[in-house]
């Protein structure tokens, strides 16, 4: 059963993952931000090292209020490759990784782009 899950969340659009955690987080009135805080935090104290530069970044919509929506649906499409659809259900969800493995350059560019149009991000 817990192999059927993991295999039917594995194949969902990143909308539809978004979704997923949103639904989630309100049915059992949990966080899923809250333990990736935790752990970041606990890494490092753990490994005792200094920490390594990352160089791979997620870029993540954690929210959107501005008045330039087409817009922001037009570059969400242009970076995730989504339908137009499932671009506008991100932006307007307001949640959700718009790329992963970005260089940091690039991560800082789309950032920097979206944040012109009103999104919130996150690199992670």
């Amino acid at each position: 059963m817990v192999q059927e899950l993991l295999d039917k969340i594995g194949s969902l659009t990143i909308v539809q993952a978004a979704e997923l955690v949103k639904a989630m987080e309100d049915k059992f009135g949990i966080s899923a931000a809250a333990p990736v805080a935790v752990a970041a935090v606990a890494a490092p104290a753990a490994g005792g090292a200094a920490a390594e530069e990352k160089t791979e970044f997620n870029v993540v919509l954690e929210g959107f209020s501005g008045d330039k929506k087409v817009d922001a649906i037009k570059k969400v499409r242009e970076i995730t490759n989504l339908p137009l659809m499932d671009a506008k259900k991100l932006v307007e969800g307001g949640t959700g990784v718009l790329k992963e493995g970005a260089s940091k350059e690039e991560a800082e560019k789309i950032k920097k782009e979206i944040e012109a149009l009103g999104g919130k991000i996150a690199l992670k």
